[in-house]
């Protein structure tokens, strides 16, 4: 029996092989730029405003 190798999976910012340091990245500098797309809103996980949410309530209050 041969042990099977797993392949290294690629960097989720510029694609090249992981490094198990820095996984899932390649490097510090792939880190950071996560991490700086992180801090200045790059990513957003979708959802309702909250402030539309308190809009609407007390909007359907006023008619009732």
């Amino acid at each position: 029996m041969t042990p099977t190798v797993k392949a290294a999976a690629a960097c989720v910012i510029c694609k090249k092989p992981s490094d198990p340091a820095y996984s899932p990245f390649c490097s510090k500098r792939c880190a950071d730029v996560d991490l700086q797309r992180w801090l200045t809103g790059g990513y957003v996980i979708p959802g309702a405003d909250p402030d539309d949410e308190e809009d609407g309530a007390s909007a359907s209050a006023d008619q009732g």
